[in-house]
């Protein structure tokens, strides 16, 4: 599979040791294209983006470390019927983030919300925005405005996947505010 987004690039944005690789999934319940981007590709771990890699059962055999309802469940949450099957792929800032493994679309349950908001169109573009959110990083220091830096990031972000900005609650708009009045 092509993808815009390519294994050196993440390298390049993280190094090797901080990308986690997943198993290829081939079952009829798992989108392809995500399931080769994360067995080829993989999800980058940072300061605002913690991968799951806790995949053994690390809550008991009553809690499943990637499902969402049986995690839910074991924390006494409700959660919404049609994102039970969902994955769990890790925090962005204060979100959890989860897969809709058949769809490929990845959605953020913000913290001490009810819902879900859908956040990228598929698992490219949430690593894609992350991989911008480095370079947005590594620009500290060098004289470029966070205003302007802002503006880069979502103008290139949103070229690429609209949906990440699409909802006012989003976690990139709520991240992007904090950043160009200097909370991180």
């Amino acid at each position: 599979m092509d993808f815009t987004v390519t294994p050196e690039d993440l390298v390049d944005a993280y190094g090797l040791h901080r990308i986690t690789y997943f198993p290829h999934q081939c079952t009829a319940a798992v989108d392809a294209r995500t399931a080769g981007f994360l067995a080829s590709v993989g999800l980058p771990l940072s300061d605002v983006f913690t991968c799951r890699t806790d995949v053994e059962d690390a809550y008991g055999p009553e809690a499943d470390a990637i499902t969402l309802g049986r995690r839910f469940d074991h924390y006494g949450l409700a959660c919404p019927a049609e994102s039970r099957s969902w994955w769990s792929l890790g925090y962005l800032f204060t979100s959890l983030l989860a897969l809709d493994p058949v769809s490929g679309t990845v959605y953020a349950f913000p913290e001490g919300a009810m819902g879900y908001i859908a956040l990228h169109r598929d698992v490219e573009s949430l690593v894609f925005a992350l991989i911008e959110l480095r370079k947005v990083e590594n620009e500290r220091g060098n004289g470029v405005a966070p205003e302007e830096r802002a503006a880069r990031f979502r103008e290139v972000v949103g070229a690429f996947d609209p949906t990440a900005f699409t909802d006012e609650e989003s976690q990139w708009n709520l991240a992007l505010e904090e950043f160009e009045h200097g909370i991180w």
